[in-house]
């Protein structure tokens, strides 16, 4: 189905839909999507690269060396070392600031290394200076990290974002500006960090469809995210009062 107007509800609704959302995608990684060495959790942001991954990642390298690519499942398909169907929009050298919700977190089975994480953008991400601010920070120390990301924005651009979720990360990691087009105010965006941060950026409005978004699990490698399938499958799971409102108003 098209994408909704999530402007038209409460700030919790979308709250609710967003952990769906989460959940699905993390499912749809899980089955079958990722390569056998690779793994999805749903987990918690908080401050950071988030204490439960540097404790996780901390554990391990304790408990010596983490399971080795053969003691993982067989199954998954393989990643794509062709460029994903997105061309790339910019491209930037690494050089940007430190700083530190659920989001879906990637990880290797050697050692259980992050290796990328999957970001819905939330309301309260654009609530404030300091909201948007915090974010864009975020995003800037994972990819720092070498950490892949991506983030899915369906929220209209604000005056703490005049070009989109992706022009506020951009100007951070790159000190450039970027100019989104006119009339596609919600943002898709893929990020391959490694000796360079390359952008792959999709805009599109309330009734389009989503396309398959690149997440990057190393560099020149990566898996296709299905964001339509996933997307549908956490409205579904909405109330039905509040599935009825936004199907009026798309």
């Amino acid at each position: 189905m098209p994408v909704h107007d999530w402007t038209c509800v409460q700030a919790g609704i979308f709250h609710d839909f967003h952990h769906a959302w989460i959940e699905e995608i993390k499912r749809a990684l899980n089955g079958g999507i990722l390569p056998g060495d690779y793994y999805a959790l749903a987990e918690q942001y908080a401050g950071g690269l988030g204490p439960d991954v540097l404790r996780l990642e901390s554990r391990t390298s304790e408990e010596g060396p983490g399971v080795s690519a053969s003691d993982g499942p067989a199954g998954g398909t393989a990643m794509l070392l062709s460029p994903p169907a997105v061309q790339v929009t910019a491209e930037t050298d690494m050089d940007f600031y430190r700083r530190k919700q659920a989001w879906v977190v990637l990880r290797h089975v050697s050692g259980d290394r992050v290796v990328a994480v999957v970001e819905v953008a939330s309301l309260g991400n654009k609530a404030c200076r300091a909201a948007i601010r915090s974010f864009v920070e975020k995003t800037a120390e994972l990819l720092e990290h070498r950490i892949h990301l991506l983030v899915l924005d369906l929220h209209p651009h604000t005056r703490r974002d005049p070009q989109g979720i992706h022009g506020a990360i951009w100007e951070e990691i790159s000190g450039q500006e970027y100019a989104a087009p006119a009339g596609k105010p919600l943002t898709l965006a893929a990020y391959e960090s490694a000796l360079t941060i390359r952008a792959y950026v999709r805009h599109f409005a309330v009734g389009d469809t989503l396309v398959d978004m690149p997440l990057f699990l190393e560099p020149g490698a990566h898996v296709a995210v299905p964001l339509q399938i996933t997307y549908d499958r956490a409205f579904s799971a909405l109330p039905l009062r509040w599935r009825s409102v936004l199907e009026k108003v798309r």
